[in-house]
């Protein structure tokens, strides 16, 4: 059975309420100005932000599932990724094969690095192959590729696409990009001010 999401009603602080759905191999993308709420969707579906409403997947509610364990199925990767310990493989339990770094433009060298001499981008990369190691069911992308030139934004979006084709993973993206959007996306929500999605866009692809 494919990954089933649905957002219903959620409003989260001043934001919302805002409802969608999302299946498993789609992409949905998420385009507004600054400051209308799309970061804090995502944390609030992450279960990272108090919210009302109700955020569910494959029929069974967030509020009845640890969060430690939603965040595992709901991965939720920030602009800024986050990082605890002083070197790279430390973050990693399994570290990834050198097929799984190449495929967004990295060599196996960079496990033995220390985070201080990693790029933004570097480090953007690398989260995102942290959370799949937990084989998430779905994916919250904001900005992922923010720190990225024409090249590597290439390799992370082939990254996608693969995931969605391969592991029927759902994808939540928000970006100021609206090109990239358009062509990784089967739909766009454009949000205003406040949360609240005001236009849908169907995508032809």
């Amino acid at each position: 059975m494919k990954t089933h999401l649905v957002v219903d009603s959620l409003v989260y602080g001043d934001f919302g309420p805002v409802s969608f759905e999302l299946c498993g191999g789609e992409a949905i993308g998420i385009f507004g100005e600054s400051g209308c709420g799309k970061t804090r969707l995502l944390r609030a579906i992450a279960d990272l932000d108090p919210h009302d409403g109700s955020v569910s997947l494959d029929n069974a509610e967030a509020a009845s599932i640890s969060a430690p364990q939603w965040r595992r199925k709901v991965a939720y990767l920030p602009a800024e990724s986050q990082w605890w310990f002083d070197s790279v493989r430390a973050h990693f339990k399994s570290l990834p094969q050198a097929q799984e770094l190449h495929s967004i433009g990295l060599t196996t060298s960079i496990l033995n690095a220390e985070v201080s001499h990693l790029s933004s981008g570097e480090k953007q990369r690398l989260s995102l192959l942290r959370a799949l190691a937990s084989q998430p069911s779905v994916l919250l992308l904001d900005e992922l590729t923010a720190h990225l030139d024409a090249e590597r934004t290439e390799f992370i979006e082939n990254k996608v696409s693969t995931l969605m084709r391969d592991h029927d993973v759902a994808i939540l993206w928000v970006s100021h990009n609206l090109e990239q959007l358009r062509r990784n996306c089967s739909e766009v929500m454009y949000m205003s001010t406040g949360g609240v999605v005001f236009r849908k866009e169907q995508v032809p692809h």
